[in-house]
């Protein structure tokens, strides 16, 4: 039936896939998979296409045909077949992936006819070394024993197996891990708008963990666009496919598209999408619980007064109607009131809930973290001297302070602010030495720059902090402006600090530009008076009263060589003494000639 006279049949209207199949009228296309390290053509995927004149539009139509005539095996077997012979005509390039779903995998085993494949194929004088099966069904696959049988007859031979389209929520890890393929195809839709999306960047660096410990390669599906490429090589892919590498067609290609050529042999590195990172993500109320004894709600002043003497470190006590907490009684509530003349006397033997907090805060243990930052802007402040009742499902748990919850929210913003700014949301101190770093192991010129504002504290006292926020937000936004989001990154070290890693050419002509954008709308935050005047009466550091002249920015800039610099800190360290040099000179913008690394602690610790 595999003759050089295939094809041929099919100038009649073909209707049925028995017709397909007996007239071996299907097409077969064949799209590279490239090498991104190479920047080479590693191997093809076999993609069958319906004939002309079929009633069929593409190959999901032509499976669900042969679903529906209950031929599902014979036509998945004729696509091998036709792919084999095929491939055996043309000018072979790497090996060949040959879809199968693990359904019919399992069933032509049984049958023998897998066997009978790679015995034609070795027929049509294929190696079995250069064929790559790739399962396209991991739904609910049970047999696995039979699929590794075939898989080890193929292997035997240098053959591997593949799975396809990892991720796309049929996927299985535990497949992966019993199959051990040779190849993990990513779905495309983790790679669509990858260099957009730090989710997706996530979970491609995940799987590249995963496959590292089970010992397979990742195959990027779907590539469309320079960007998605661009991020893919410089994550360490192995290999990518796509119409942007290269698109199927008849003939076996040997090198990927010109354009994707241009993009492998670039070495300028792309702009990684902000990975946003909450540190108290996944953080509940349990993190603040204080295992604490309760008292009855008729509990007197006196009994309560000696669990305090009795647990030193206790700050309030839960008074409690059965399983639930009625109200709250802090120490320092109880010790004023002793404090008072006659007190114990009159109130001693009372119950305690007459000075009770009787509407205390009752938190729920699984409360994440971030929703208690409200109580910290409440307008009743006593949540946060006398604390709070941790619950769960209504019942006492313990107690929380307002101290700690202080605390654990002041840490998660200092720790999200090293990944984000939050006045500008602007990558901050982590990524910012990350990207150093990736530069410098790439090998790659680039310049990094320094951004100060002068006379920014005059203005910030002068006018407050409300409109000193403002000033630095117009500062990121003139940088941000001037920066090819492809090639220049920009991050917020804090205040008005900010460092630039620019590969653009053109470099020069767009830190002008943004000093000049900067200095003119700048002005257009001073009143009129003080723009008339040229600037602000303010203390100085020294808390002297003086003139000072309206805001306007410094960019110390130093070219960065490859091997001159060992890591991120001796750049931050001379992307910071040049930005001294500018502030210095005045001049706007700084060039520093090379020099011994002998400049201050780095601004990103």
């Amino acid at each position: 039936m595999h003759s050089d006279s295939l094809g041929l049949a099919g100038q009649e209207q073909i209707c049925s896939i028995r017709e397909l199949i007996d007239s071996a009228a299907l097409r077969v296309h064949f799209q590279p998979i490239v090498d991104l390290a190479g920047v080479s053509v590693y191997a093809h995927e076999a993609l069958v296409r319906p004939p002309p004149n079929s009633p069929w539009n593409g190959p999901l139509e032509l499976l669900a045909s042969a679903q529906s005539e209950n031929l599902t095996l014979e036509f998945e077997l004729e696509c091998l077949f036709r792919a084999l012979w095929c491939w055996s005509r043309s000018a072979r390039v790497g090996r060949l992936f040959l879809n199968i779903s693990a359904s019919v995998l399992v069933k032509a085993a049984e049958r023998q006819q897998i066997v009978r494949l790679f015995d034609h194929a070795q027929a049509l004088g294929l190696s079995l070394s250069s064929l790559v099966l790739e399962l396209t069904e991991h739904e609910q696959v049970v047999e696995i024993d039979a699929i590794q049988s075939v898989i080890e007859r193929l292997r035997r031979h240098g053959g591997a197996l593949a799975l396809d389209d990892f991720g796309d929520g049929r996927s299985s890890l535990r497949l992966w891990s019993e199959l051990h393929p040779e190849y993990v195809k990513i779905d495309k839709y983790f790679v669509r708008d990858v260099n957009q999306h730090s989710h997706k960047l996530q979970t491609v660096q995940a799987l590249s963990r995963l496959a590292e410990i089970f010992g397979a390669k990742l195959v990027a599906e779907g590539i469309e666009t320079a960007d998605e490429l661009e991020i893919l090589r410089d994550l360490g892919l192995p290999y990518a496919q796509g119409f942007y590498l290269g698109r199927p067609q008849a003939d076996p290609v040997t090198v990927p598209l010109p354009d994707a050529e241009r993009v492998l042999s670039s070495r300028q590195i792309s702009v990684l999408p902000l990975q946003k990172q909450v540190s108290n993500r996944g953080l509940t109320a349990r993190a603040l619980l204080i295992e604490a004894p309760t008292v009855e709600a008729q509990a007197s002043h006196e009994l309560v007064a000696g669990l305090f003497k009795q647990h030193k470190g206790l700050h309030a006590l839960a008074l409690m109607e059965g399983e639930r907490p009625v109200g709250l009684i802090s120490r320092k509530t109880l010790q004023d009131l002793f404090l008072q003349i006659f007190f114990r006397d009159i109130y001693g033997g009372r119950p305690c809930r007459l000075h009770a907090n009787p509407d205390p805060l009752l938190v729920d243990i699984h409360t994440p973290i971030e929703n208690l930052t409200e109580i910290l802007t409440a307008a009743d402040q006593r949540y946060l001297s006398e604390g709070f009742i941790i619950t769960e499902g209504g019942q006492y748990r313990g107690l929380g302070t307002g101290a700690d919850l202080v605390r654990m929210v002041t840490e998660a913003r200092i720790e999200a602010a090293r990944h984000a700014n939050p006045l500008t949301f602007l990558p901050g101190n982590i990524p910012i030495t990350l990207h150093i770093q990736r530069l410098l192991d790439n090998q790659q010129d680039f310049i990094a720059c320094y951004a100060d504002l002068n006379q920014f504290k005059a203005f910030n006292d002068h006018y407050g902090y409300w409109r000193g926020d403002a000033v630095i937000r117009l500062q990121a936004e003139c940088l941000q402006a001037v920066c090819d989001p492809r090639r220049d990154f920009i991050g917020h070290v804090g205040g008005d600090d900010f460092v630039l890693l620019l590969q653009s050419p053109d470099w020069h002509e767009r830190l002008e530009r943004s000093v000049q954008t900067f200095n003119r709308k700048a002005l257009e935050l001073y009143d009129q008076a003080d723009q008339i005047a040229g600037g602000v009466h303010a203390e100085d550091r020294n808390g002297q009263l003086r003139f000072h002249p309206c805001t306007s920015v410094s960019l110390g800039v130093v070219k960065i060589a490859p091997g001159r610099y060992a890591d991120a800190e001796s750049v931050a360290n001379a992307a910071a003494s040049a930005k001294h040099h500018a502030k210095q000179s005045r001049s706007g913008l700084y060039l520093l000639e090379p020099a011994p690394q002998t400049a201050p602690t780095s601004p990103l610790r």
